[in-house]
C-alpha cells in the first residue's frame, strides 16, 4: 500500500468541542486532531489544516464552497474532513463533483477530549478508509464505511445508516 500523504481538514464540530463546566455553552477550540494522531503513534504522512471552528449546523454554502476550494487546489488525493455530524452529510454532497480525490469526512457524537468519545476511532477509520478506498466522497462513523452520497444521520438512535 502506497505511502501518498494524506491532508486533514478541520472544520469543527463535536471532535473539538470544549466544555469548561457544567453550567457554560461548549465551544470549539484550537483543534486536538493533531494530538489524536500523534498519541495514535500515526506514522502515515499527513499535513494539517485547521480550516473552519464551526458546529456544523453553523457552516454556510460559503463554508462548503471553501473546504471544496481547499480540497482542489491540494497536491494530495487523499483527504480525511474531521466535521460536525449534523450537516456531514450536505458537506459530503458538496464535494462530490471533485475528481480524482479519495475523500473522507468524519467526527464525534461525543468530544474528543472526553474520555469515552468515539473520535479517535472514527478518525482511525477515516485514515484506513481513505488509504484504500477509491477516488468519491465516503463517510466513516460507528465503525462502519457509507457512501458519502447514500447515508444519513438517525439523530433518534444517535448513528449514521444507509439512506
Amino acid at each position: 500500500m502506497s505511502k501518498t500523504p494524506i491532508l486533514v481538514i478541520t472544520t469543527g464540530g463535536t471532535i473539538d468541542k470544549q466544555y469548561f463546566d457544567a453550567l457554560s455553552q461548549y465551544s470549539i477550540t484550537e483543534t486536538v486532531i493533531d494530538k489524536l494522531l500523534a498519541v495514535s503513534r500515526v506514522t502515515h504522512p499527513y499535513r494539517i489544516v485547521e480550516l473552519l471552528r464551526k458546529d456544523s449546523l453553523e457552516l454556510t454554502d460559503e463554508d462548503r464552497k471553501l473546504i471544496a476550494a481547499t480540497i482542489a487546489a491540494a497536491l494530495e488525493t487523499r483527504v480525511v474532513i474531521t466535521h460536525g455530524t449534523d450537516t456531514m452529510t450536505e458537506t459530503a454532497k458538496a464535494l462530490a463533483s471533485i475528481a480524482g480525490k479519495t475523500i473522507v469526512l468524519c467526527g464525534a457524537l461525543t468530544p474528543a477530549r472526553f474520555a469515552e468519545s468515539d473520535a479517535a476511532f472514527n478518525l482511525g477509520m477515516a485514515f484506513a478508509c481513505c488509504q484504500a478506498a477509491d477516488e468519491g466522497v465516503w463517510i466513516t462513523m460507528n465503525g462502519s464505511v457509507f457512501d458519502g452520497l447514500a447515508v444519513r444521520k438517525d439523530r433518534d438512535a444517535g448513528k449514521f445508516v444507509d439512506a
